[in-house]
C-alpha cells in the first residue's frame, strides 16, 4: 500500500504567507481595492497557504456574519491582479505568487462536528 506524505511548509513559506496575509488584510482594511462592494463587508483573512515553489498562494477569508461569501469570493478573485501588484511592491521576491481567494469553510466544519458530539445518538 502506498502512503502519501504531506510535507510541512518550510519556514520561508510560512514567513511569506504571514507577510502576504498582513499586506492583504491591510489593503482591505484601508480600502485599497477598486471594488467598492468589498469595502462594505468586514472581511477577515483567516489563513494563507503558499505553494512550495512560491508561485501560487491560496488565501482563505471569512466575513463577520458569513453573508454573500460566494459573491465576495468572486470579487476578491477579480481584485487578485491588483493585490498581486501591491504584494510585489512590498515584498522583494523573484516571483510574486498568483493569488486565489477561497471562502474559509473550517468554521462550518467545526460547527458540524460540535453538533455531532452533542447529539445523544
Amino acid at each position: 500500500m502506498l502512503s502519501k506524505t504531506v510535507k510541512e511548509p518550510t519556514q520561508r513559506q510560512l514567513r511569506i504567507a504571514r507577510e502576504i496575509k498582513k499586506i492583504i488584510a491591510g489593503a482591505l482594511e484601508k480600502g485599497e481595492v477598486r471594488n467598492p462592494l468589498l469595502q462594505e463587508y468586514m472581511i477577515t483573512i483567516t489563513d494563507v497557504d503558499v505553494a512550495s515553489d512560491l508561485k501560487f498562494c491560496t488565501i482563505y477569508f471569512m466575513t463577520l456574519n458569513g453573508e454573500n461569501l460566494g459573491q465576495i469570493e468572486d470579487d476578491l478573485n477579480a481584485e487578485a491582479w491588483g493585490l498581486k501588484k501591491l504584494i510585489a511592491s512590498k515584498l522583494k521576491l523573484r516571483y510574486t505568487p498568483d493569488l486565489n481567494f477561497r471562502m474559509d469553510t473550517s468554521f462550518e466544519e467545526v460547527d458540524r462536528i460540535e453538533k455531532l458530539l452533542r447529539d445523544p445518538k
